[in-house]
């Protein structure tokens, strides 16, 4: 049988196009950054499931980058009409953008190529081109935090959240600075494809398929002494044991300290509380499981630490508006498509 011809009546592969906006100015590092996430992935017959290009605001030519050289863009705005998602990198010569919170000609014109219904996404300022768009208008957005006043300042009628890595609203995502253009990306692989295969590519890529909290942990604070204790090894700890019940002060012993100082260390180092992050990788250590296993929904929220397959239908609803049987059956049959959302998890108070 022939593997290469699809069975008559099936639909025809076609990978999904991922097009990047670069802009004079532009970032080399996150410009490459698509490139290197969505480049990576391949179907169970050794297909790209994705086709990244690159495109300029201007036919095919040279683009300045903030570095000490150019680069050169094979294709012009046009581009950007074959796109199934469009992602615009930072860049550090937004002029009237930045300025002004207003489009230039050239870039209005270029955008004018994208058809309705496309997947948009930002990395660090590259969201400043999304606000002036008016494509953020009424919606939840972030960006690095040092720009986050300013984007809120420009652009009112933003929701601006500059505590988080990214946001995932739907069709539109945006994501804070540099490292968090990675966070994004596999996010993306993982929404449209699955755990396993976002975190081959994390693999590969040799980053971490997902980052605890946000923003908070990378602003700057004085630096704390070095001999005092971190929670590493309390986080280390409880990963090990997500099936048993952990109380806050479980963790606290582990690292000798007070809940009260365990808790504002965590909350430091982590960017969340260690009721956040212990529901976040219960969450993570659920979607696992429910791709990965047959086993039933009641074993898996045991696994998982929820007890119940009550509770972990809750904090999957919350986190990822969808229950364990719909999650199950959307990438067990690798169609993808799970509305997540990244900007954080609820507080569930107490640990369990």
């Amino acid at each position: 049988m022939n593997r290469d011809r699809p069975a008559p009546g099936a639909p025809e592969f076609r990978p999904h196009r991922v097009v990047v906006l670069a802009m004079d100015g532009v970032l080399p590092f996150e410009l490459g950054i698509p490139h290197r996430i969505f480049g990576r992935p391949k179907d169970a017959e050794g297909r790209h499931l994705y086709d990244v290009v690159t495109c300029s605001i201007r036919p095919p030519g040279p683009v300045r980058t903030d570095a000490d050289f150019a680069i050169q863009v094979e294709h012009g705005p046009e581009a950007l009409a074959t796109a199934d998602t469009v992602i615009v990198p930072a860049s550090y010569e937004l002029g009237p953008v930045f300025e002004q919170g207003v489009l230039t000609g050239e870039l209005t014109a270029a955008l004018a190529h994208i058809r309705p219904g496309t997947r948009l996404a930002s990395i660090c300022t590259g969201v400043y081109v999304l606000a002036a768009a008016g494509l953020l208008d009424g919606r939840p957005a972030t960006t690095h935090w040092a720009d986050s006043d300013r984007l809120q300042e420009l652009f009112p009628q933003v929701r601006v959240d500059p505590d988080v890595l990214f946001i995932d609203d739907g069709d539109v995502l945006t994501s804070a600075g540099v490292a968090a253009g990675l966070d994004l990306c596999l996010h993306m692989v993982r929404r449209d494809h699955g755990t396993a295969v976002a975190n081959d590519v994390a693999r590969r890529t040799v980053v971490p398929p997902h980052r605890d909290g946000g923003q908070a942990q990378y602003i700057h604070r004085p630096v704390p002494d070095p001999q005092q204790s971190t929670t590493t090894s309390a986080r280390a700890w409880a990963l090990g044991r997500l099936h048993e019940p952990i109380q806050l002060r479980d963790m606290a012993e582990q690292e000798a300290m007070s809940v009260r100082t365990f808790t504002r260390r965590f909350r430091e180092e982590v960017g969340v509380s260690p009721g956040q992050w212990l529901t976040q990788q219960r969450v993570e250590r659920a979607r696992h499981l429910l791709e990965s296993t047959d086993l039933s929904v009641d074993q898996v929220a045991h696994d998982a630490g929820f007890g119940t397959a009550q509770s972990m239908r809750q904090h999957l609803q919350t986190a990822l508006g969808v229950t364990p049987t719909a999650y199950r059956r959307t990438f067990r049959s690798g169609s993808g498509g799970v509305d997540n959302s990244a900007r954080g998890y609820d507080d569930v108070g107490a640990l369990s």
